[in-house]
């Protein structure tokens, strides 16, 4: 078996296949050495390049099954993500029939953007990427048990550190609106209820925050179909607990119709993280409380978050900044700062994003737990092969 370390270095098979190799090639020697004439050899040399080419063909069947894989689960995503960006736009059109674009709306677009914000950046964005890479590769390396160790680790720092964020930022609600729209303390009573309903609303940083960690795990262990329909329920939740609250027991419980549907998000974020608890449950994930800072795969998490957060960080600014922009259009007719540019920006907002989550967003959920198992394997033919099959259906 001269041909053994040429094999290797040509990344024609994988790991299995490259073990594959190796055993069928010490039969072959042993049959060798036990022959008694060339032809026997020659018999032996010739089953070995059957039994060789039927293991390089297994390798592509399975290569070719993944990029299928990817291909279907993100045919699932996309659907559920339509679903869920048709009810966002159900969810705008009622608030806009509601409220229409002036000033409450203004208010609660303001104070859900700041969790919002944070949610992009640490939640579903860079935690949600690092942690499904990382739980991937532990899983494959160390079994499921010690990734749902790894994942009790990550709950516990997340309920800490968020819940600290959380106490933060309903402590200086006013200076945080200030800084995202420092128009509104010019309209009266329009930065009152921006920082009131901020309040109410900074949990769902939270909420969202475990609702996404939950969905890593399930796409880890390639169940895609219920993380992609949870923020379906997210806005079920919001617009029924949100009606249901502000307008049939407003009155009943001393709440304004805006107050209510601040409510109704809250009751959004939580049937987000409760409607995948079974599935969890099913897959064998079990909560304890457990903390460590220096797991390595808490570790690797950490860094990786790093240049996500930096990658989505560029979306939040420009959020940000025409946020800040946009509070203090001032009426030339009047000159007093007008209500609802920030309403215009939001639907504006909502139109672009549509065909983003539909397409990018449901293929690189499908995608990164087949990149992250493919790591494991020295031969980057399968990443490489995977990674252009994802950008093509993109395309």
């Amino acid at each position: 078996c001269d041909m053994r370390e040429a094999v290797r270095r040509g990344g024609v098979l994988s790991t299995i296949s490259v073990a594959l190799w190796e055993n069928i090639c010490e039969r072959t020697e042993l049959r060798a050495q036990h022959s008694q004439g060339v032809a026997s050899t020659h018999r032996a040399f010739h089953a070995t390049r059957i039994q060789i080419a039927v293991a390089i063909i297994m390798e592509k069947d399975r290569i070719q099954h993944g990029r299928a894989s990817v291909a279907r689960n993100a045919g699932v995503i996309s659907l559920a993500v339509m679903a869920s960006r048709i009810l966002g736009l159900v969810r705008d059109q009622v608030f806009a029939a509601l409220f229409g674009a002036g000033l409450q709306y203004d208010a609660f677009l303001t104070a859900f953007r700041i969790p919002n914000l944070l949610r992009d950046l640490f939640a579903e964005g860079a935690l949600s990427a690092a942690f499904v890479t990382t739980f991937t590769q532990v899983q494959q390396s160390k079994g499921a048990e010690e990734a749902f160790r790894l994942s009790n680790r990550v709950a516990t720092a997340l309920m800490i550190l968020l819940g600290s964020i959380c106490i933060v930022g309903w402590i200086f609600a006013p200076s945080i609106v200030y800084l995202l729209a420092p128009g509104f303390f010019d309209v009266p009573g329009k930065a009152e209820l921006t920082i009131h309903l901020t309040r109410v609303m900074i949990p769902f940083l939270l909420l969202v925050a475990l609702a996404a960690k939950a969905m890593g795990i399930l796409n880890a262990r390639n169940n895609f179909a219920i993380p992609a329909i949870a923020p379906v329920f997210f806005n079920l939740g919001s617009i029924i607990g949100g009606l249901f609250l502000g307008f049939t027991l407003g009155n009943f419980l001393g709440l304004s119709p805006i107050e209510g549907m601040a409510f109704g998000t809250l009751v959004g974020g939580f049937l987000q993280f409760a409607v995948q608890w079974p599935s969890l449950r099913r897959a064998g994930f079990r909560y304890r409380p457990m903390l460590s800072f220096t797991d390595p795969g808490v570790r690797q998490i950490m860094r990786l978050m790093g240049p996500a957060v930096i990658g989505t960080a560029a979306v939040q600014i420009n959020v940000f900044v025409n946020t800040n922009f946009a509070s203090e259009i001032v009426d030339p007719a009047t000159g007093a700062v007008l209500n609802g540019p920030v309403s215009w920006l939001n639907y504006a907002f909502r139109f672009m994003q549509f065909p983003i989550g539909v397409f990018g967003v449901a293929i690189a959920t499908a995608a990164l737990p087949a990149l992250s198992r493919s790591t494991a394997n020295p031969d980057n033919s399968e990443f490489r092969q995977t990674l252009a099959h994802s950008l093509a259906q993109v395309f």
